[in-house]
């Protein structure tokens, strides 16, 4: 594993535990699904750049996507 791959995991991985508690507190399920999937994505993919673009996605879903 490379160091900026690993950075990224963690990166993404913080950010997801954020939504993860945000959604639980505020019983939002699209903000908890997208913490979770933060939290998870990151052991099954190689490519960091693939990382980067994913976590981003992840990261702007909650945004976007308004229940």
């Amino acid at each position: 594993m490379e160091t900026s791959s690993l950075l990224w995991s963690l990166l993404f991985g913080s950010a997801g535990l954020g939504y993860f508690i945000y959604g639980r507190k505020q019983d939002a399920l699209i903000p908890t699904v997208s913490g979770v999937a933060l939290m998870v994505y990151p052991y099954f993919v190689n490519s960091t750049g693939l990382l980067v673009v994913i976590g981003a996605l992840l990261l702007a879903a909650p945004f976007f996507i308004r229940r």
